[in-house]
């Protein structure tokens, strides 16, 4: 399905980009253009920074699902929307076209209704990687309800936190999920938070791995007996509740510097314009492309480029419930090659991970059907970058470098495959509608290139953040008061001489080590590049000549007959690449990295340690592998 806002050529790029600067508004009112309208807005753009107050399509009234799926059954009904690959690569995957889906969500609204949930109620869902889980989300955002969804790894303490700040009366879950050879207790995990939320009325259970629960009366209800009874009473369309433009789609809860989750709230025209406009163009879809994002739903990324952002384009996205190296590294090869993926949207973390176990489950896989490849969570490192172009593009795919954040809800700054040029640890050039600006430490804007700074955003665009759910204030102090006037990104970023972008890191993980700034993704990247290191985490901690030391969490794969010198390797390899100044004062060498399940590291949680605070590292019942922990405490140096 063609895309009228897709930008083809580099002269559309800048041309578009042009006109966003110039005339906003005129720019956002041409792409919303595309999208169905139950009542065209009055007014496309309503903002200020200091409140903060934004609002696009003032008016408008629409539902999201109508242009996920109501719009595309006449023409592509008997598309493939979502293709599911189950866990076991043994048992059979699902595909589902647009008219299969728009069914179910059809039948899964019917049974949020006959349960007692209605336009403005949250619902919290607490899935695996299912087919379901896009349903429920489809069915809350048709339903007015407002979903928040909490990854199907945290603890029994962090649902219950999400539940109470929501107040959701309505669960979602399934008895377990299956996560390479693991069981993951989904329903048991609900019920131990349930203990302390007394408010929820009603938990409505998938059966995936039959695993034995408890099925409390009157509250608890299975999904299929559910299906069933709509199914008897006749239930079929469902009219999509007509919402306002700036109605809350849904909340997504992310860490704050405080310790209490942040709960992000982004509105239902404004993330659909921004979603569906970042895919078709940072990843060029057309067609019948095949599109595979890795990430979890559970995530910004899951919802933003698994489920609404492919969907509102007529594409087919493919939902994977495994982990990569399961049952062995070749997993997402075998993917690729078994439904002909042209399209891979993946982590850093995961890149580097597979590159650990060499090109072995590599061979025999023909990765022929690829033609855009891409990253996104974190800055990838030049080694990774290449390894990716080299062993999986094969260097014919261009590498979309993708920055952005749960706050933002889509692509900011990233190439546009095979459109503009990329360049290996960049997120290269802002996207037309994002405007950035570097500022110094005391919020005075940077004009010239070949300079690191504060990256902040001085103009709005359609899917940012509206607010902290219930707390409103939060939301202007943590985004809009540290730079008056500005959207600050928390993170600092590079600019070259001819405006691409590098990000640097999270300003609060770049040191000062006696008066220069080293941005940590730098040096991960400088230490990654020696041979035998896998991975690095990289933080700070009191040293009482620089101010600021540099501690180096390794893990190294290579010879360790003497780690001595291997340090000594880091070090020279540090010198050579960025500089003596950035040396690390300390290496410890370490098996693995504290990471939550979607890949990301904790870098507060090594940043305690570096620091010697043991007993202020808190939780880690979200870790993928807490034991990580224990480990590395016991090896501090």
């Amino acid at each position: 399905m063609p895309q009228p806002y897709k930008i083809n050529s580099i002269e559309e790029y800048y041309a578009a980009y042009n006109k966003s600067v110039q005339d906003p508004e005129g720019f956002w009112d041409d792409i919303a253009g595309y999208f169905l309208w139950k009542k065209k807005y009055d007014q496309v753009l309503e903002w200020n920074f200091e409140e903060p107050h934004i609002s696009f399509f003032k008016n408008g009234k629409l539902n999201i699902t109508e242009n996920c799926l109501d719009r595309h059954l006449g023409t592509l009904g008997n598309k493939p929307a979502l293709i599911w690959e189950p866990n076991d690569p043994e048992e059979h995957h699902r595909v589902l076209t647009y008219r299969d889906l728009h069914n179910k969500v059809m039948q899964f609204c019917h049974v949020l209704a006959n349960n007692g949930v209605k336009k403005g109620d949250r619902v919290c869902i607490y899935m695996g990687m299912v087919p379901e889980l896009a349903i429920a989300i489809l069915a809350c955002a048709r339903i007015g309800a407002i979903h928040s969804v909490i990854f199907g790894g945290f603890s029994a303490q962090s649902i219950a936190d999400r539940l109470i700040d929501t107040h959701s009366e309505c669960v979602i879950t399934c008895d377990g999920a299956f996560r390479g050879n693991k069981e993951v207790p989904l329903k048991a995990m609900v019920d131990d938070a349930l203990i302390g939320c007394k408010f929820v009325k009603r938990v409505i259970v998938l059966t995936r791995t039959r695993t034995p629960v408890s099925m409390i009366k009157g509250r608890d209800v299975w999904w299929e007996d559910e299906i069933k009874k709509v199914e008897s009473n006749g239930q079929r369309d469902f009219p999509a509740e007509i919402m306002d433009s700036e109605d809350p789609l849904f909340i997504l809860y992310t860490s704050g510097s405080t310790g209490k989750p942040k709960g992000v709230v982004h509105t239902t025209a404004g993330f659909m314009v921004w979603t569906a406009y970042t895919f078709a163009n940072v990843f060029q879809y057309s067609g019948d492309d095949i599109y595979f994002c890795t990430a979890d739903i559970g995530w910004i990324t899951g919802h933003s480029y698994i489920v609404y952002g492919p969907l509102a384009n007529g594409a087919t996205s493919l939902m994977f419930e495994g982990i990569p190296t399961w049952p062995d590294a070749g997993r997402f090869w075998d993917i690729v090659d078994k439904y002909r993926v042209n399209i891979i949207y993946t982590a850093p973390t995961a890149i580097r991970s597979l590159m650990s176990y060499g090109l072995g489950p590599i061979q025999g896989h023909r990765l022929d059907s690829l033609k855009v490849l891409g990253s996104v969570g974190e800055p990838i490192n030049e080694e990774a970058w290449h390894w990716y172009n080299e062993n999986i593009g094969k260097k014919r795919c261009p590498i979309v470098d993708t920055w952005w954040q749960t706050e933002t809800s889509g692509i900011m700054i990233s190439t546009l495959a095979g459109i503009t040029p990329a360049i290996p640890s960049y997120a290269t050039l802002p996207l037309p509608g994002v405007q950035p600006i570097l500022v110094d430490d005391h919020g005075k804007e940077i004009l010239e290139n070949e300079v690191t700074g504060n990256l902040c955003m001085k103009f709005p665009w359609p899917g940012m953040i509206r607010t902290t759910y219930g707390d409103h204030e939060r939301c202007r102090k943590t985004y809009f008061t540290t730079f008056p006037k500005m959207y600050f990104s928390g993170d600092g970023a590079f600019r070259d001489a001819k405006g691409n972008y590098r990000i640097t890191g999270r300003v609060d993980d770049v040191l000062n080590v006696s008066g220069h700034r080293i941005g940590t993704a730098e040096l991960e990247n400088a230490i990654n590049m020696h041979t035998g290191v896998i991975e690095s985490a990289i933080v700070g901690y009191p040293h009482d000549v620089k101010g600021q030391g540099v501690y180096a969490f390794v893990i190294f794969e290579g010879s360790k007959e003497d780690m001595n010198m291997v340090r000594k390797d880091i070090l020279e390899t540090v010198t050579r690449t960025i500089g003596a100044i950035a040396k690390p004062d300390k290496i410890q060498f370490v098996n693995n990295l504290p990471k939550t399940r979607s890949g990301k590291i904790m870098r507060r949680i090594l940043r305690k340690i570096a620091e010697g605070e043991m007993h202020a590292i808190g939780d880690t019942t979200s870790l993928l592998d807490p034991a990580v922990v224990t480990e590395i405490i016991k090896g501090k140096v």
